[in-house]
């Protein structure tokens, strides 16, 4: 009888330590958060991929700090967040500093197109790269300058100044935007280039105007009649902003949609590289694709992780959210983006797998 008492004595206690490490790990589990931070272009996306994933997952926390590409790659450097976003695959230089750090691996999460938004009462503005380039250095001064009248014919073009509004900070849209220009323009190539931060000629003129993300150029843009600006296309549609209809590579004018996204990307994601020399992308092989129904502004927007984390709970955590938001966040996607070709987040999937943490 005193063998049972003291069995079903052990019994109780070993069942009341296990229940206590179960509860501990809960807890653990529910104070594991992750954060992030970086370009705005995928900020609504990463956002909504956040707000679903937490009724999934209660006990993993993800913030998400929408700052612009370069300040979220220098987060990453100094290691204040587990993961930055950029638009453009960081460069080379970049690359060699991380991997004096650690690890990186980077992939794309989110396609997303570059638009040219306007505040003038006109309901389908057409434009085409050179008009473009000219207007964003200051050359095109008036709404209804010849170059503008000769692809709106019939438009109703008001004699007023054309005020161009920019980001004044270190942005991934930013570069997408002026390597289009650059690319379909030689003078803005050689006068301006492609870049996060660039030297608006149009600033010295007194007609540019500069805002700290996509959000700011927006506001800008709305308070300011007879204004031009580029943001992604999310925030237009969210906004309510008009956009422009660009001639792509083979001559039509297009607006942004997922169909012409789709388009633009169907024939590039072979070119994407394993995501442990993810510097070798580049970023122009979306911009000015061929193909009738291509927009010519489109992007991949990036993630940047540690194959290599602090602790076991952060790895877990980060490989959690980023598998579920490559898997069943292409279920949830804000108006604006399409999803990655599923071939992309094959290899992007395989990579997470060999994150480790501890």
């Amino acid at each position: 009888m005193k063998n049972l008492v003291a069995v079903g004595l052990i019994v109780a206690i070993a069942c009341l330590f296990l229940g206590c490490l179960a509860q501990e790990k809960a807890e653990v589990q529910k104070s594991v958060k992750i954060y992030g931070s970086g370009a705005s272009f995928p900020a609504p996306q990463i956002e909504n991929w956040i707000h679903e994933f937490s009724k999934a997952n209660p006990n993993i926390a993800v913030e998400y700090a929408s700052k612009g590409s370069g300040a979220g790659i220098n987060d990453f450097k100094q290691k204040l967040v587990h993961f930055a976003c950029s638009d453009p695959p960081v460069k080379e230089s970049e690359w060699r500093e991380l991997q004096n750090i650690g690890k990186p691996i980077q992939f794309p999460v989110v396609v997303g197109a570059v638009v040219v938004v306007y505040s003038v009462p006109i309901e389908d503005l057409k434009l085409d790269g050179t008009t473009l380039a000219r207007i964003f250095m200051g050359e095109v001064e008036y709404w209804d300058d010849e170059t503008i009248r000769s692809l709106n014919p019939g438009v109703n073009l008001s004699h007023e100044k054309i005020w161009v509004v920019h980001r004044s900070d270190s942005s991934g849209t930013t570069e997408i935007f002026t390597s289009y220009l650059s690319l379909v323009s030689d003078e803005f190539g050689k006068k301006v280039g492609a870049g996060k931060l660039v030297d608006w000629p149009v600033d010295k003129l007194g007609r540019g105007l500069g805002g700290k993300g996509n959000e700011g150029v927006s506001a800008i843009l709305r308070q300011t009649p007879y204004s031009i600006a580029y943001v992604e296309l999310a925030y237009a549609i969210r906004e309510k902003l008009r956009t422009a209809r660009i001639m792509n590579a083979d001559g039509y004018f297009v607006k942004a949609d997922a169909e012409t996204i789709g388009s633009a990307i169907a024939a590039s994601s072979s070119l994407v590289p394993d995501p442990r020399e993810g510097y070798r992308e580049d970023v122009k092989m979306f911009l000015n694709a061929k193909g009738k129904d291509s927009y010519p502004i489109v992007a991949f927007s990036h993630v940047l992780l540690w194959e290599s984390y602090p602790t076991k709970e952060e790895a877990e955590a980060i490989k959690t959210f980023w598998k579920w938001a490559l898997t069943e966040g292409r279920k949830h996607m804000v108006e604006g983006y399409v999803p990655i070709p599923e071939s992309v987040a094959s290899i992007a999937l395989k990579a997470i797998d060999g994150i480790r943490g501890g």
